[in-house]
């Protein structure tokens, strides 16, 4: 066998192989000869179908099986030969093999994983946020949780911030309606920024059975491109008005978090142990994406086009399944075009390739020990630990999942040791997304 490599970019390469018609020739003539023995033909008995016969149904389709296997196969020792990192699958590409050729020449083009040296990111600064819970978290956390359980009833009042609204609307520009310019019985909550704010702004003060037009300037950076930065018209009717009631913390609202006996101290200590967790987890989160942005912004790397399409692949597949898991029906063909998910898989590939990069020069692997106690801590948010450990245990594919955890912490914790720290008090509404 011959081999040729070609560079036709960064890090795309072409080999050109030639291998001995020969080699070809005799497997193929093998292959013909096993078959004539096991072959079902019509007229002929098991085993006894002559050779001749074998070849002119068979032979074609041999031949191709044969060029194929023999194409991978001289791929393969020829990227050990060259000692060629492969990241994608190639591309054949075979001339035409004629039956007196002394040599079959073929070409595969694929792409190889770039050399990857890891940047210095001593001048980084990593801010790690300081949070400690306490009674007044424990409290806001509670009041959210009753205003998640809270039920409305109608009053005859005016409208005011946190009502729930149900209204009728309309709007054009230049007199004609636009997408989403009206409907019928829309409800909506003041202050959970379902409506623009001069559009809520509009309806506070109104009562039931009123109605009202206003004008509203709709925002340079809005969503729907074809009123962004316009002015439209909307003419509003008020149909019903209702206030928000939130349940007492009782005994019954302590039950309905899970407390069966209804002890308070208990609700308040299970919030607490919860709330310590997610904080916790939220402020590793804040320094793990400061560590990956470093990491990125220290080290040149071109990720491999193949890879990324993998990833955005997936990333759509993600995204439809669970866009159907909320009842919305998407078609394999749209509306998830590739580009939406470009910029993030590139990022995610490129940050897979640093990161094996930096544990297999920092010996940065998970430590069973350290899966374990991932798992466990896990599992404490749930009644039934134990069991919860257990299922993680049984599958590899979750193991896998907390292993990469684990391997993402040790990457964090070797690059804090390396970057300057500096923590910082974080507040809590904006740590938890409080709004």
């Amino acid at each position: 066998m011959q081999a040729n490599l070609e560079t036709l970019s960064t890090l795309e390469r072409r080999l050109s192989i030639t291998l001995p018609t020969a080699e070809i020739d005799s497997e193929v003539e093998d292959r013909l000869k096993r078959l004539s023995r096991t072959v079902k033909m019509p007229g002929f008995r098991p085993g006894k179908v002559p050779l001749k016969v074998v070849v002119q149904h068979f032979g074609m389709q041999v031949r191709q099986e044969v060029l194929g296997d023999a194409m991978q196969r001289g791929f393969g020792e020829a990227v050990r030969q060259q000692n060629l990192r492969v990241a994608s699958a190639p591309k054949f590409d075979a001339g035409p093999l004629s039956e007196d050729a002394a040599e079959f020449q073929y070409s595969a083009v694929f792409e190889v994983y770039p050399d990857i040296v890891i940047g210095d990111i001593a001048s980084a600064t990593i801010k790690r946020g300081v949070l400690e819970v306490g009674e007044a978290e424990v409290d806001r956390t509670i009041e959210i949780m009753r205003r998640q359980r809270r039920h409305f009833e109608p009053v005859e009042r005016a409208v005011r911030q946190d009502d729930r609204v149900t209204i009728d609307f309309r709007g054009t520009m230049d007199g004609a309606e636009f997408p989403g310019s009206s409907a019928k019985e829309q409800p909506v909550v003041l202050g959970e920024r379902h409506l623009l704010p001069d559009f809520e702004r509009n309806l506070t003060g109104m009562k039931a059975g009123e109605s009202k037009t206003f004008e509203l300037r709709f925002p340079d950076d809005y969503h729907g491109k074809e009123v962004a930065g316009k002015t439209a018209r909307f003419e509003v009717t008020m149909r019903r008005v209702e206030e928000p009631r939130l349940p007492e913390i009782n005994a019954e609202f302590a039950k309905s978090l899970g407390i069966e006996d209804g002890d308070l101290a208990r609700m308040r200590g299970e919030v607490r142990a919860n709330l310590e967790r997610e904080v916790k987890a939220r402020l590793k989160s804040r320094v793990k994406d400061q560590v990956m942005q470093a990491l990125l912004d220290a080290t040149r790397i071109e990720a491999p086009k193949s890879l990324v399409a993998m990833e955005v692949q997936r990333m759509q597949a993600a995204a439809r399944q669970d866009l159907v898991a909320r009842g919305v029906r998407v078609t394999e063909d749209g509306p998830l075009p590739p580009d939406l998910f470009e910029k993030r898989a590139q990022r995610r590939v490129s940050l897979g390739l640093i990161l094996g990069e930096l544990v297999k020069a920092h010996n940065l692997h998970a430590k069973p020990e350290q899966v374990r106690a991932l798992v466990e801590d896990q599992a404490q948010g749930y009644e039934r630990p134990e069991e919860v450990v257990k299922w993680f245990y049984a599958s590899p594919e979750r193991l896998r999942e907390i292993e990469s955890v684990a391997l993402e912490e040790n990457v964090v914790a070797w690059a804090l040791g390396v970057a300057g720290v500096r923590d910082e008090p974080v507040n809590f509404d904006e740590l938890m997304g409080n709004r």
